[in-house]
């Protein structure tokens, strides 16, 4: 699969195995997210053919059962959903960008013993991860998946610097989590721990290697830019 194909249903695809939410329910004309603190994107609700305005105070219902605020994430070509929501005092919250990239393009070897790919995850990559704000509740996110899977551990002057986690659905991969300890960044552990995700995406059977971050992400954003990675659509929530 090329990028470009990914959006908009497969990439999303990938995200609901990649990074799945505790369960998911479907309530009238929604789908709604069980997310137990795993994030934004497990936790909202998405529309299905069909609704109409007067349906968003059930999916506001079913979230408040959940004890979850209500939160809607608002696809490519949902303007009327976005302008209903909008109309209802809903706020934009986190745009958030895809990029995608072949993953032969990406392949490069990192630097020697930069990178450790490994599953479960190393008690090192956990706290590393906790320094970010990425706890129990995400690790147990990454547990879920049911597909291929791995936490790529970087180092950086003899020391660790940063992990992301890596799976894989169907032919495309997608990387999560990517943290680097600040007082180790700008020491070439993000370019290798891209490279290192890469390498596994490729031994293990994917083609194409995505990630999300958020428009305001400036310096993630250039970081994949320069690794040649292409923009392949984007969504934004709305949250009261």
């Amino acid at each position: 699969m090329t990028p470009d194909a990914l959006f908009p249903n497969a990439l999303f695809a990938v995200m609901e195995a990649t990074w799945p939410a505790a369960s998911v329910q479907q309530v009238g004309p929604w789908l709604i997210r069980e997310g137990k603190g795993g994030g934004k994107r497990v936790s909202a609700a998405t529309a299905l053919p069909g609704w109409q305005p007067d349906d968003i105070a059930q999916a506001e219902t079913a979230m408040a059962a959940l004890n979850q605020p209500a939160l809607f994430l608002i696809r490519r070509g949902e303007d009327a959903l976005d302008a209903a929501l909008a109309a209802r005092g809903y706020r934009i919250v986190d745009p958030v960008v895809a990029y995608a990239a072949p993953v032969a393009a990406l392949v490069q070897t990192p630097d020697h013993m930069a990178t450790f790919p490994h599953w479960p995850p190393m008690a090192i990559a956990a706290d590393l991860w906790a320094e970010g704000g990425i706890g129990p509740a995400r690790l147990a996110v990454m547990q879920r998946v049911a597909g291929p899977k791995t936490v790529i551990l970087g180092r950086a002057g003899d020391r660790a610097s940063g992990a992301a986690f890596v799976a894989i659905h169907h032919a495309t991969a997608m990387l999560h989590a990517l943290e680097v300890t600040p007082a180790q960044r700008r020491q070439g552990s993000a370019h290798n721990i891209l490279r290192a995700a890469a390498i596994w995406a490729q031994e293990n059977g994917a083609e194409t290697l995505s990630l999300v971050v958020t428009s305001a992400n400036a310096a993630a954003r250039r970081l994949y830019a320069s690794f040649g990675m292409q923009v392949v659509g984007s969504y934004h929530y709305r949250q009261k």
